[in-house]
């Protein structure tokens, strides 16, 4: 299962859990940190080396439902598979 990925996206300041959306609208995963090399895109962005550092929804999930004990949240959710 994947944990973690990265993107190139533009955020400023503290963004963290900000979710991470597909064209669609589908959540995919939630920001978590942003690369150090990034940190200059408050100032000034540059898609080359601006990279965030995302929690992929599905070990959210997974987290919540196995570890957390809140199975509920989970079967409340309308999941979609691709």
């Amino acid at each position: 299962m994947p944990i973690c990925f990265l993107g190139t996206n533009y955020t400023t300041g503290r963004n963290s859990r900000s979710p991470v959306l597909t064209a669609k609208g589908q959540l995919i995963g939630l920001k978590f940190d942003r690369a150090w090399e990034g940190t200059m895109s408050d100032i000034y962005y540059d898609g080359t080396i601006c990279r965030n550092i995302m929690v992929d929804i599905r070990y959210v999930l997974f987290i919540i439902e196995r570890f957390a004990g809140a199975s509920r949240l989970v079967e409340e959710m309308d999941i979609v598979a691709n």
